[in-house]
């Protein structure tokens, strides 16, 4: 379809504008998207296309939040306000049964806990409340031995980093992300969205191609856990735009998929995590950089089969480098800083295409953003 593309580039980044209208151009309906880059902190990329969408357009970014999560629990480690060695239970006693008493807090960020869910599943009034999520997961039986495997902690992770946090500080996540994070950078990247934004949030929708459903019609049963993970095991099953749109979401803000942003934001948030934004250093020093992009899970995600899935919480970006993290999110957006070569990127998406997770334009997107970026040195 005919989709106009908006917004600016830097010079020398035309490839980037090129590579989004390609993007735009072959979606069968209007994509509602945003892409924004920075460059060693400063934007080069600012971007967005859809009939409905522009470039201050806040809608659900699904989990592209535990980025923003992890951020702080990294901010909290490297401060040594968190030690991550530590067992999760001596800053949470009731994390207690089924062993998770001697998992600890890094082996929790890094999924590694089992409590990707409950039996019977939550309510959506349930997935959007950390602390409910966290009482009910303190006594609650694993899925797997906790430390002996990982899997995606879908719809639960910032529940369970987030309770360690407000056992350790005194405060929840979502209040220290705003305090340490958001707030001093400005950014539009929401763990609970202020009331006075309201006007310019707009839902995800759900547009799925014929032959995106043909595809979902013919993979077959989904495996166990995944259907636990993703609160698809409970009756009915969890719409996860729903979810996404639920004004509990919006207004709570749950760490693991609840956030509410722009693509501007989500890029800024890793500019300032690996490099400093606006005069200010960066949130991270480099040795802290260096141990969240580290490889923490080798093998397969027992949720996702995704090989080598997770850093310090935060996803592993194979197609950019080993030095690179960020996190997807089920839309198909994507955020990841790469400090080798100064790049922040942030995408996201209103029109959710089934099945759902990294979409694909993110692989062409990121290829012409790298290209130039190494391009200039």
């Amino acid at each position: 379809m005919s989709v106009t593309v908006n917004g600016t580039v830097a010079a020398g980044w035309e490839p980037v504008r090129e590579a989004f209208a390609a993007f735009a151009a072959a979606e069968p309906h209007s994509p509602e998207a945003q892409l924004a880059v920075r460059h060693h902190g400063l934007t080069v990329v600012d971007l967005w296309a859809g009939e409905d969408t522009d470039g201050d357009t806040l809608s659900g970014v699904f989990s592209v939040t535990k980025g923003a999560a992890h951020l702080v629990v990294a901010l909290l480690a490297q401060d040594g306000v968190l030690d991550l060695e530590r067992p999760v239970s001596s800053y949470w006693p009731e994390f207690t049964g089924h062993g998770k008493e001697r998992l600890t807090v890094r082996q929790l960020v890094a999924h590694g806990s089992g409590l990707i869910g409950v039996p019977g599943g939550f309510s959506y009034e349930e997935v959007a409340d950390d602390a409910v999520l966290a009482a009910r997961l303190a006594g609650a039986e694993p899925y797997w031995e906790p430390g002996t495997a990982y899997g995606y902690h879908a719809f639960v992770i910032g529940a369970l980093t987030g309770e360690v946090v407000r056992r350790a500080t005194g405060r929840s996540l979502q209040e220290v992300y705003e305090e340490r994070v958001r707030a001093p950078y400005g950014l539009d990247l929401y763990m609970g969205l202020p009331p006075e934004l309201e006007g310019r949030w707009k839902p995800v929708e759900m547009a799925p191609t014929p032959a995106q459903l043909e595809a979902l019609a013919s993979g077959g049963p989904l495996p166990e856990l995944l259907k636990v993970a993703f609160n698809w095991h409970r009756e009915p099953r969890m719409d996860l735009v729903a979810h996404v749109n639920h004004p509990a979401t919006r207004a709570k803000g749950p760490a693991s998929a609840g956030g509410i942003g722009t693509a501007r934001a989500v890029a800024a948030l890793y500019a300032a995590a690996v490099g400093g934004l606006d005069g200010r250093p960066a949130l991270l020093k480099p040795e802290t950089v260096a141990d969240v992009a580290r490889l923490h899970t080798p093998g397969q995600d027992s949720v996702t089969a995704e090989p080598d899935h997770f850093g310090l919480g935060f996803e592993t970006q194979p197609q950019v480098g080993p030095e690179a993290f960020g996190h997807s999110g089920a839309a198909g957006g994507q955020g990841f800083a790469d400090p080798v070569t100064g790049i922040a990127y942030g995408f996201t998406r209103r029109r959710f295409g089934l099945p759902g997770g990294l979409a694909p334009e993110n692989g062409p997107l990121t290829a012409a953003v790298l290209e130039v970026a190494r391009g200039l040195g």
